[in-house]
């Protein structure tokens, strides 16, 4: 059974790096052909995908996120993390990570997220301050 648990600060201050951590049991994030995301839903909107570590370790980011965000792999811990830089209140959101089967492109948002990923973390509320 593959699960995912996601790991962070629940509170940031404005201006911070949030750094999240995705750890994953029951399959390996490099040796099967998978991508990992970060796709997050801040209060009263859809979901919104925020990027994705393929397994061969290529990263794709969304372009409402690129300049700030990186995606990077731990493989002796078998998690993923996010870095996302320059916060602000805007980013509140529960922060999620998923697993898809599916190739490029790897961007969703909405409903269509839960059809492309087939295994997700609980999520984590992050609620950046002012």
């Amino acid at each position: 059974q593959v699960q995912l648990q996601e790991s962070g600060p629940v509170l940031v201050n404005a201006s911070q790096t949030l750094s999240l951590t995705c750890a994953v049991s029951g399959d390996s994030i490099r040796l099967n052909y998978y991508a990992w995301s970060w796709i997050r839903q801040p209060p009263g909107k859809e979901l919104e995908w925020m990027g994705t570590a393929a397994y061969e370790g290529s990263t794709y980011y969304s372009p409402s996120f690129k300049s700030r965000t990186s995606i990077s792999y731990d493989t002796s811990m078998n998690q993923f993390s996010l870095q996302l830089s320059s916060v602000t209140p805007e980013d509140t959101a529960v922060y999620y990570c998923a697993r898809t089967r599916e190739g490029p492109p790897y961007s969703c948002s909405g409903y269509r997220c839960r059809q492309n990923y087939d295994y997700w973390g609980q999520g984590t509320q992050v609620t950046v301050s002012s």
